[in-house]
């Protein structure tokens, strides 16, 4: 399966982040939710994203933090080796996209709300 780390996880239901969350509980898709506020998504903790949290055989991470929230976080979302990043409408981001490409990381401007409802996810 593909595990995914959310990054800018909400456990806000209007968020879209929280939409993604349900959906890849429906779907049996194992997901990371990390975001900096405390909670639950669908029985996953959210994982403080200031501690960088070690994070194993990671395929996919989708962003739902805008560009100019994304830079800090560069290093640890390429430190944990995915096969691809999902920049969620409104997060993408020319200079990260860049980067992730240069380490030979698929790069995806996509909604996943729309890759998971139409089976391309």
């Amino acid at each position: 399966m593909k595990k995914t780390v959310i990054i800018g996880a909400s456990n806000n239901p209007s968020r879209y982040s929280y939409v993604a969350a349900r959906m890849f509980s429906e779907r049996a898709i194992p997901f990371v939710p990390v975001g900096i506020k405390k909670g639950k998504l669908f029985g996953e903790e959210i994982l403080d994203l200031r501690i960088k949290p070690n994070i194993h055989d990671v395929h996919t991470v989708t962003l739902y933090l805008g560009p100019d929230n994304q830079v800090e976080w560069y290093d640890y979302i390429i430190s944990l080796n995915p096969q691809r990043i999902i920049f969620n409408p409104g997060t993408e981001n020319h200079e990260f996209m860049k980067m992730a490409k240069e380490k030979g990381i698929q790069v995806c401007a996509a909604c996943n709300l729309v890759l998971l409802s139409t089976g391309q996810y």
